[in-house]
């Protein structure tokens, strides 16, 4: 896995917009999906961070967030919409947040200014040479909607018409395991959630998530060649970048457009800049140095 530093915004910028120039549309269309952290921690999903035995306990989150969920919060009765309406709403879940926008994942690396003294991170996900390890069948399902990324409807679709036990999570992730068997290996599939909130659609969101929710992401991703790079956002140019993505629209305003993200955003952006002492004193104005030189 490739580990990157650059030493300045423009530098940074070059960074994460590399190999983005697409020869066969003649536009510029990046293979990388991001993910901005603000420290270096290792890819961990929420829902591995929760239990030691990941496999488990999702499948009572699950039952408990769909008995227990009130009002007309899912239009799409289906398994992989409650994922992503759980976790939009912070339910510890096996997917990992991920954007296609790389200012969107800067947004997030340089979001909390408690982290400003260590470095952050973010990662470019190359997602045709994470779809290389799929399984052939679920490769052939992507070819022919002529797509990157997995839909709700479409998991749906490959889950099981019925459950004789009565387990509707079995019956609609059980393909999962069954795919993995026949790989031998754990595979990474990418899903575009429904748009069931703004701030789903001004982030670019889009999950990604393990056939076994007890792999490492991090582990997983080291294997395949150029599938990942790590690109360090250093402590020197937090604030730098933080002022640039302000001066651009991308802040807590736009990417969470409701009263909290505003209040987020007014709080952060008129915080007074901390220093080791007192600001140095303006350079004078000529009228001020005639006045010295009295």
């Amino acid at each position: 896995m490739r580990d990157l530093r650059p030493a300045s915004w423009a530098e940074l910028i070059d960074t994460l917009q590399q190999d983005s120039w697409n020869p066969e549309l003649r536009r510029f269309r990046s293979p990388y999906i991001f993910r901005g952290q603000g420290t270096p921690a290792p890819l961990t999903t929420s829902l591995q961070r929760l239990s030691a035995h990941p496999r488990d306990i999702e499948r009572h989150l699950v039952r408990a967030f769909r008995k227990y969920a009130t009002g007309p919060l899912c239009a799409q009765d289906q398994h992989w919409s409650w994922l992503t309406l759980g976790q939009h709403h912070g339910l510890p879940m096996r997917l990992l947040d991920w954007s296609y926008s790389p200012l969107v994942a800067l947004h997030f690396a340089t979001s909390n200014e408690r982290q400003y003294g260590e470095d952050g991170v973010v990662w470019m996900l190359n997602t045709a040479r994470t779809n290389a390890r799929l399984p052939p069948a679920l490769q052939a399902l992507l070819r022919r909607e002529g797509s990157n990324v997995f839909t709700a409807d479409m998991l749906a679709a490959l889950g099981h018409a019925g459950d004789p036990d009565g387990l509707p999570f079995d019956a609609e992730t059980g393909w999962l395991d069954d795919y993995e068997r026949e790989k031998g290996e754990p595979f990474l599939l990418l899903l575009e959630p429904p748009s069931i909130d703004q701030r789903i659609v001004q982030q670019s969101a889009l999950f990604a998530l393990l056939s076994n929710p007890e792999t490492a992401f991090g582990e997983w991703l080291s294997r395949p060649p150029e599938a990942a790079r790590r690109v360090v956002v250093a402590r020197e140019l937090k604030w730098e970048i933080r002022d640039r993505l302000d001066q651009v629209g991308v802040n807590e305003r736009t990417l969470f457009p409701d009263l909290g993200g505003l209040s987020l955003w007014l709080r952060r952006y008129y915080q007074q800049r901390p220093g080791p002492g007192p600001d140095p004193a303006p350079p004078p104005t000529p009228e001020e140095e005639r006045n010295q030189q009295r």
